[in-house]
């Protein structure tokens, strides 16, 4: 988590200083300590050399940078140039320190360690450059799929609030027009409890998260002051039961879920001729889920909507809500739909029990 939590520069300044300080310790047990070389002159020179390849390290970083954007073939040979080159001006570094404190102005190496010093210094200039190359790569990778997973769930959510805000027009230019002909009709009583109930609805889908979750007791409040709404257009011919077990009302479930569904079942199910029109909406605990089921005895759906297809005749409601659903819980829930044995149509979902401030179950 805390390395997660570095940036790419903090983390680099980490592995490099981490890595040239393992180098140090390992130089002085495995040749300095060993040579029994004076600590007087092997501390010194082993931070001179460490120093020394440190910041040849860090030159060699920034020259990699400048030639990244050249073709591959002549970038290999400009490495391995300026890694031969870096590899003997470092080892003539450690050879004239080391003389220059045992007091030895200058001298020559032998080809004996001509060769071991240098072939030292190329082995640890090829691994850091390996390295380098290999925790780039890997950089690059994690910020590149943490880009690709910002921008999938910047996109999910564009795509729940689309599907949220989509719905509420609808609904909104029928409670009008049903509150215009209301006062046309003189009912004033009857149109400004519409229009209380309708600012209440209003209010609380302007003010609410379209990517929040409430409890089912608030969806069922919202959802009764829809039909409240409802109820001014349709009096008495409109009848609404919504019942839910007490243990599932403190459960977790996406806002305004169910008031498209309902308006889906009035404005499609409800048969003009129709004298009374029931719609039942239940909550329980089913198989470790949360299931909802809305019924209603109206006309049903249409041929093609029972088959899995949502065309005209049961408007967008179905649709938006069973992509909602999808988006949220992916994998882990199920919409169905279909008509009644007796008459009318059912819907049924399924969402993950989840509560608040804990962990979906």
């Amino acid at each position: 988590m805390v390395l997660q939590s570095l940036s790419r520069n903090q983390l680099f300044w980490l592995c490099q200083s981490g890595g040239w300080a393992v180098y140090a310790v390992l130089t002085a047990l495995m040749i300095k300590i060993p040579s029994q070389e004076p600590w007087q002159l092997g501390l010194p020179h082993l931070l001179l050399d460490t120093s020394f390849g440190f910041m040849l390290t860090l030159l060699l970083r920034a020259w990699y940078r400048n030639v990244s954007a050249q073709h591959t073939r002549s970038k290999i040979l400009w490495h391995l140039l300026m890694i031969l080159l870096s590899c003997l001006v470092w080892t003539q570094w450690k050879w004239q320190t080391l003389q220059w404190l045992y007091g030895q102005i200058w001298q020559s190496m032998t080809w004996f360690d001509f060769g071991t010093w240098n072939s030292a210094s190329l082995t640890i200039l090829l691994t850091w450059t390996a390295l380098y190359y290999a925790s780039k790569a890997t950089f690059e990778t994690m910020e590149q799929r943490q880009k690709a997973a910002e921008a999938i769930h910047l996109a999910k959510e564009a795509q729940l609030k689309m599907l949220r805000y989509q719905l509420n027009p609808h609904f909104m230019f029928n409670s009008i027009n049903a509150i215009c002909t209301l006062i046309l009709k003189q009912e004033n009583q009857h149109a400004v409890s519409m229009l209380e109930k309708l600012c209440d609805l209003l209010r609380y889908s302007l003010y609410t998260d379209p990517l929040a979750k409430v409890t089912v007791a608030e969806e069922i409040l919202i959802l009764q002051t829809y039909f409240d709404v409802e109820q001014c257009r349709f009096r008495n011919k409109l009848n609404v039961s919504i019942v839910a077990d007490d243990d599932v009302k403190g459960l977790l479930m996406p806002s305004l879920l169910l008031q498209p569904l309902a308006e889906n079942a009035l404005k499609h199910g409800m048969r003009m001729s129709q004298q009374s029109y029931a719609i039942t909406v239940s909550f329980s605990q089913q198989n470790g889920q949360l299931q909802i089921r809305m019924l209603d005895n109206g006309s049903g759906f249409a041929e093609q909507a029972e088959t899995g297809s949502t065309g005209p005749s049961t408007g967008i409601g179905l649709h938006n809500c069973e992509e909602r659903i999808a988006l949220i819980y992916p994998g882990q829930s199920s919409f169905s739909f279909g008509n009644r044995a007796e008459e009318g149509a059912w819907i049924q979902i399924n969402i993950p029990q989840e509560r608040p401030g804990l962990p979906q179950g």
